[in-house]
């Protein structure tokens, strides 16, 4: 705050010095006219000192106004600022911290950025901007997408969300007006009117109550007015058209907007149609296929499990391949489906080994990439929301444990096995349905020295405090994340042909931070280990 305060009392002194010039240049002209030979020529000296002086009062106010607004912005985002106590993981595994975190230095910060330049503080600024890494719109844009994308996969009420409730538990501040607001205009660029409108109605909502107003009602009164109007309710629309006019009569566009929706109400009105039927559009309209009403049920843990199914599991200690490393202490195994076999094995990394990968991987993280068929290419996603790396076994002996240790727990070789693949989901990280194995369709996906897929160990490395499930939709099977353990499966049938049912999805985490990392295991050199079989069913 000092730095911002000596620069700007810096800028003021800049500005006086250059308006006390503009002064003596006057003085200067008026002298080179001879003044002391006309009284009348001395008189108007005085409104010139006058007018001279009023602009550096009006200078000086503008600044204090200016160096108030910075020290606002640094008392507002105090609480987004990180020291060695505070916990990373968990303060920004709240979406809305996150979301915060990335407008304050977004949006706000080009307001504030506006308020810097209105001087000579652009050099500043150009510090900042040089030396500090900054998101972009892209990641305002995508930050509000994931919000939506929480809110509706577990159906979060938008007032408990944005009053700080995100999983049943108030763990982030009370959204203002304009911050509502906000995330209602990303979406709205998105072209999503549903979540445009409940968005701005939350902003009507909070600026009601607001003493110290945050945006102007006019402006959220024009995105929901519009929204609306998207959606069906032309009624509305216009009602909170002339709300808005009624505020500002000369408002250009709201009064093309009532003329449109005028219009339209006069057309439907005479084809015997309301203006007033709000269309059906919600989140889940573009889920009703079974299998994605069951993977939203699976990710909020709603989905009943048949329990003539249940009763058959079991949780035992295995040493199914006679290894001597398991002789002493068997791997803890937990049967969550027989068909297809989906285990979890307990306990299989400690923390040690979590922290020794999580620090290998981090500043080798990148978007992840999927798989696309019709490129032949490995290409970001918005199905697939993450950042991963790969680490081999030469960075560090933790990643020959680790190898070594799926062999043993599996009995399948690693000689063909892939990398392995830490992965970290973002906010509202999430992996929509899929298979980790090579269909026909995808041509060239593996190559043939590796053969296709035939297995997936898949190491939880954090404990996520809500959402983050990985489920398999199409047998109704949950795995929630449990740092140090590990869910296994056979992508492929013994007779090698991909098993549909492994379908799998990786549930949008709603709080917390969620580390995974993966370990495909492919067919070559498994022939002795899992002998083919010819019935293609099986």
């Amino acid at each position: 705050m000092e730095i911002l305060s000596s620069m700007g009392f810096h800028n003021v002194k800049i500005g006086l010095i250059s308006i006390l010039f503009y002064y003596l240049q006057l003085l200067n002209y008026v002298k080179s006219e001879d003044i002391f030979t006309s009284m009348a020529d001395i008189q108007n000296l005085l409104y010139s000192k006058k007018e001279c002086l009023s602009m550096l009062n009006e200078y000086i106010i503008d600044e204090e106004q200016r160096l108030q607004k910075i020290r606002d912005f640094i008392k507002d985002h105090e609480n987004l600022k990180n020291d060695d106590e505070t916990d990373v993981e968990y303060y920004l595994g709240n979406p809305i911290n996150a979301f915060l975190l990335i407008k304050s230095l977004t949006k706000d910060w080009k307001h504030l950025g506006t308020i810097m330049r209105h001087n000579a503080s652009e050099i500043y600024i150009n510090k900042i901007e040089s030396n500090v890494f900054l998101p972009g719109d892209d990641d305002l844009n995508g930050a509000a997408v994931a919000l939506f994308r929480l809110q509706d996969m577990y159906k979060v009420d938008t007032n408990k969300m944005a009053g700080g409730d995100i999983s049943g538990v108030k763990t982030s501040p009370n959204l203002n007006a304009e911050q509502c607001f906000e995330i209602g205009r990303q979406s709205y660029l998105n072209e999503d009117f549903y979540h445009t409108r409940i968005w701005m109605e939350e902003a009507l909502r909070k600026w009601d109550v607001e003493q110290d107003k945050t945006i102007k009602r006019e402006d959220i009164l024009e995105y929901l007015a519009f929204s609306l109007y998207k959606q069906g309710n032309v009624n509305m629309a216009l009602k909170k058209t002339d709300e808005l006019l009624e505020l500002n009569p000369s408002h250009s566009r709201a009064q093309g907007n009532k003329e449109w929706y005028q219009k339209d109400l006069d057309e439907l009105e005479k084809s015997g149609k309301k203006g007033d039927e709000m269309e059906k559009v919600n989140a889940d309209d573009e889920y009703n296929s079974p299998e994605q009403m069951n993977y939203h049920s699976l990710c909020r843990g709603d989905y009943p499990r048949d329990t003539s199914i249940q009763k058959k599991l079991k949780c035992r200690y295995v040493n199914r391949y006679n290894s001597p490393a398991l002789k002493v202490s068997p791997a803890k195994e937990e049967t969550l489906n027989y068909k297809p076999w989906i285990v979890i094995y307990h306990d299989v990394l400690n923390d040690q080994e979590v922290k020794i990968v999580k620090e290998l991987a981090y500043p080798r993280l990148k978007r992840a990439t999927t798989f696309n068929s019709k490129t032949q290419k490995y290409e970001p996603a918005d199905y697939r929301i993450s950042k991963s790396a790969w680490l081999r076994e030469e960075d560090h002996k933790v990643i020959v444990d680790i190898n070594r240790r799926i062999s043993t727990i599996t009995g399948l070789s690693m000689e063909t096995a892939e990398d392995l693949q830490v992965a970290n989901y973002g906010i509202g990280g999430h992996y929509d349905p899929h298979y980790d194995f090579s269909r026909s369709v995808e041509k060239d996906a593996f190559n043939d020295k590796q053969g296709n897929r035939i297995a997936t160990f898949m190491f939880y490395m954090s404990d996520v405090v809500a959402g983050g499930a990985t489920v398999f939709p199409l047998v109704g099977v949950r795995s929630t994340p449990k740092k140090g353990s590990a869910a296994f499966w056979y992508n492929l049938k013994a007779s090698g042909n991909g098993d549909f049912d492994t379908r799998h999805a990786a549930c949008p985490v709603l709080a917390g931070s969620k580390w995974v990392s993966n370990k495909w295991i492919h067919e070559r050199g498994q022939e002795f280990r899992r002998p083919c079989k010819l019935n293609p069913s099986l």
